[in-house]
């Protein structure tokens, strides 16, 4: 597996393993969630000038997993972490996380933050176990109370979501 920055002509690629992913979603009565567009290919083109797509890719092949990274309140705010099916339970997604907290620990950022849900098994309980802690009200940064409530105004609070993060 190789890790690096997502090449142009790769965004609809990295739209497809979002939607692939989100299939999962379904398994747990979240259709809302499954059927989510993921973003704009302008927004994508943005992301990765600003060099805030990371992706892992087996044998330097297209991506099958991709990350999301933007800087919030000083630490690295992990908006999107997503594997294609295909590519699930096989460790890719932890790897990638794992290669994005090697390089920003390099880079000096003293965290990973993230929102998800809490109770989806491929979610809160699985970051728990890439080290990531489950933040009370009072530690949530400015930006993190900003996201969530972006987050809320979207509808995604019908089910439960929790912020977290990872020191470095």
């Amino acid at each position: 597996m190789r890790f690096r920055a997502a090449r142009a002509a790769e965004w609809e690629t990295l739209r497809d393993i979002e939607r692939s992913a989100g299939r999962w979603f379904r398994d747990t009565d979240m259709d809302a969630v499954a059927d989510d567009e993921p973003p704009p290919l302008e927004e994508l083109r943005a992301l990765g000038r600003a060099g805030r797509l990371r992706v892992a890719a087996e044998d330097g092949e297209l991506p099958v997993a991709y990350a999301v990274l933007l800087p919030v309140d000083g630490c690295v705010h992990v908006e999107q972490l997503s594997v294609h099916a295909d590519s699930a339970r096989r460790g890719v997604g932890r790897a990638l996380l794992e290669d994005v907290a090697v390089r920003e620990r390099a880079a000096g950022v003293p965290a990973l933050t993230l929102t998800t849900f809490a109770h989806v098994p491929w979610n809160a309980p699985y970051y728990a176990r890439c080290g990531f802690r489950t933040l009370d009200d009072a530690e949530l940064t400015p930006g993190l109370r900003e996201i969530r409530a972006h987050e809320a105004a979207a509808g995604l609070d019908r089910w439960p979501r929790v912020c977290m993060r990872r020191e470095l």
